[in-house]
């Protein structure tokens, strides 16, 4: 086993920050129920020094293991960071103490980035930016599919 594939297996033992926070101040989700890869992380925040930090971060995921390692420590490691500090992290500085993220494994820092992204992103007006306790990761990826299915017969 690889050492990144034993510190992916030491965080899976005991992830952190795992689950919906309902006092959030920031959700932020990404991914697609139709791929089966989904992340939304939620955002706590506190003012010091006159500056917006962040308090508390938890998170869901949908996803492989590396996905919900890297939201584990990502979750850690953006505690007591300002909104700016956090929106300037990418998916490799988010994996933390796992390291460099191997070539396959790039989209799960990516999902992570990108939940936090979008939980930080003042002007985005979505609904999945706004705090809903009553939606949930489980709920989206349950819910019926957008749109239809289209079946496209291949020729030999």
């Amino acid at each position: 086993m690889s050492e990144f594939e034993e510190k992916v297996r030491e965080t899976l033992a005991n992830p952190q920050n795992q689950g919906e926070m309902s006092d959030a101040d920031s959700v932020g989700t990404v991914g697609s129920p139709d791929c089966g890869d989904m992340l939304r992380m939620w955002l706590k925040f506190t003012e010091k020094d006159g500056k917006k930090v962040i308090d508390r971060a938890s998170f869901q995921s949908f996803g492989c293991q590396t996905a919900i390692a890297v939201a584990s420590m990502a979750t850690e490691m953006l505690k007591g960071m300002t909104a700016d500090e956090a929106a300037k992290l990418d998916a490799q500085e988010l994996s933390g103490e796992l390291g460099a993220l191997p070539p396959m494994k790039i989209h799960c820092g990516q999902l992570v980035e990108g939940a936090l992204k979008n939980a930080l992103s003042p002007d985005d007006s979505s609904e999945a930016s706004q705090p809903n306790t009553s939606n949930t990761l489980a709920g989206d990826i349950h819910a019926p599919a957008k749109g239809s299915i289209r079946i496209v017969p291949l020729e030999d």
